[in-house]
């Protein structure tokens, strides 16, 4: 004979015991059991930000150990903000913003390689890649160091590759997935007839050899990009209509959102070689706000921020059952319009910070700080194991080539101190300032592949000469404004006489 139990992860949700274990009260032994959000003081955030309206299920943040970036409204086109973390309290309204898109901007990702070059995905149907100063913007940043056009409807998903030095992901409306050579501007791999259906998530797993996508007709498929191929397929992950979110977790295993026929919000965990039945399966609650997950790899903490809630639950993924433990909830008043999520490499440990959101409200965006409450000052190496760290492990030629490699790790025992210009020369190299690969991708470019931006140098020249015109008229126009005034100062000099 079994007993249900109900378990903390609220309605629908039940474990099973037999008769003598009820009388056993167990407390599962975890480090992370007692882990609290909080939020930062008040001087601490960053306030008056028009955060977008665009209807879009993306994290509208993105957020490295030097920058905060948001997704604002901006009319006649797309823009987001880029601010050194540093930069709180109010933000003025003519606080220079990366402005090149004509279409809203739908998603960004800073580049886990080099904390100045961030992507950025657009209604606009292109893919721009950013050079950020050293210090963040001092002017408007219109000019990207590259465009990169294959997609033909708005591109509301951008990914960088997680060891792989200048490959990027881009994922459409048109229902196709491109991987990109940064360094050439190239479309390497186009996915094409993978996805009937709008795409709603792609995540690599941790090598980069791997991708998973979730997709509106309610399917989970893990590819191998550089085969072109789909490894598995599981239908009605998820048997809601709303949208689904699927992650890999870093033992290969698939951590995925949605919502149950019902309409009711689900968690469920999958093992890629054996997609019939989940390993867990747990309904939450039936708040329609799309559950958007973020992984720690270091600690196996999956944080779930739905869109439009004023929560962020956080579960802890183990191999005992019920392999998905409910940890704790941190509550708030305002309603997060996004999230950004800093790596591990960008928190304290000195204060046992063990995550760090950057909470999106309508005009404000929230820093919140989750800590493992510790006696000891000492560095805690149990919440802290190697961690990945800035350093590429492949160049992106090698990956293409069919080579994997798992991320350099780097110890946070002495706190993470960032190199100067990590990556810089080689990043300008490529796109920067190289206009003989532009030149040699031309002449040399791959059969059946689209075609990539245009000559930039060619652009630029055309952009420059419209530039040099418009000062000219400026020039004019300010003289002939002078010499206005002057000859009405006479006037009134007589007047007053």
């Amino acid at each position: 004979m079994s007993h249900a139990c109900q378990s903390d992860f609220g309605k629908g949700d039940y474990y099973y015991y037999t008769q003598p274990d009820m009388f056993r009260r167990v407390v599962r032994q975890s480090k992370f059991r007692h882990v609290f959000g909080q939020a930062v003081k008040n001087d601490q955030c960053y306030d008056d930000i028009r955060v977008s309206r665009v209807t879009w299920d993306s994290s509208f943040c993105a957020v490295n150990p030097k920058f905060v970036a948001i997704i604002i409204e901006a009319s006649g086109g797309g823009a987001f903000l880029v601010l050194p973390l540093h930069k709180t309290g109010r933000i003025d309204k003519s606080y220079p913003t990366v402005c090149g898109h004509t279409g809203p901007v739908l998603d960004i990702d800073w580049c886990p390689h080099n904390d100045q070059v961030i992507a950025s995905g657009s209604e606009d149907c292109t893919v721009m890649v950013w050079q950020i100063p050293e210090n963040g913007l001092a002017l408007p940043l219109s000019e990207p160091a590259v465009v990169l056009e294959g997609h033909s409807k708005r591109v509301g998903i951008v990914s960088w590759h997680p060891t792989a030095r200048n490959v990027l992901l881009s994922a459409g409306c048109d229902n196709l997935i491109i991987v990109w050579n940064v360094g050439t501007g190239e479309a390497m791999i186009n996915l094409e007839d993978m996805h009937q259906d709008m795409i709603y998530s792609v995540c690599w797993n941790r090598n980069g050899s791997l991708i998973c996508t979730t997709s509106k007709d309610k399917k989970i498929r893990v590819i191998d990009p550089r085969k072109e191929k789909i490894t598995v397929e599981k239908d009605k992950a998820h048997e809601g209509a709303r949208p689904m979110r699927a992650i890999f977790l870093s033992d290969g295993n698939i951590f995925t959102t949605g919502f149950s026929r019902m309409s009711e919000r689900q968690v469920a965990l999958w093992n890629p070689q054996n997609m019939d039945e989940p390993i867990a399966l747990h309904e939450l609650d039936s708040s329609n706000g799309v559950l958007l997950p973020f992984y720690d790899p270091d600690t196996n903490v999956v944080y779930l921020c739905g869109k439009g809630d004023s929560s962020i639950r956080y579960f802890e993924v183990t191999e005992e059952t019920p392999y998905v433990h409910f940890l704790n909830t941190y509550s708030s008043k305002e309603p997060q319009r996004g999230m950004g999520y800093m790596p591990k490499r960008g928190l304290d440990v000195n204060k046992c910070e063990i995550s760090r959101f950057y909470k999106l409200q309508e005009r404000k965006c929230e820093p919140i700080i989750m800590t493992v409450p510790r006696k000891s000052d000492l560095f805690q190496d149990d919440l802290y194991p190697d961690t990945a760290g800035p350093d590429a492990a492949l160049e992106a030629e090698d990956w293409f080539e069919g080579k994997n490699a798992d991320p350099i790790l780097i110890s946070l025992k002495h706190g993470y101190i960032p190199g100067k210009n990590r990556d810089l020369k080689v990043v300008k190299k490529n796109f920067l300032d190289n206009k003989l690969t532009v030149k040699k991708k031309t002449e040399n470019s791959v059969p059946g592949s689209k075609p990539a931006a245009a000559t930039p140098s060619i652009q630029n020249e055309a952009k420059l000469d419209e530039i040099l015109k418009e000062i000219k008229t400026l020039k004019d126009l300010i003289g002939s404004q002078d010499k206005r005034i002057a000859k009405l100062e006479e006037q009134m000099a007589k007047i007053a006489i």
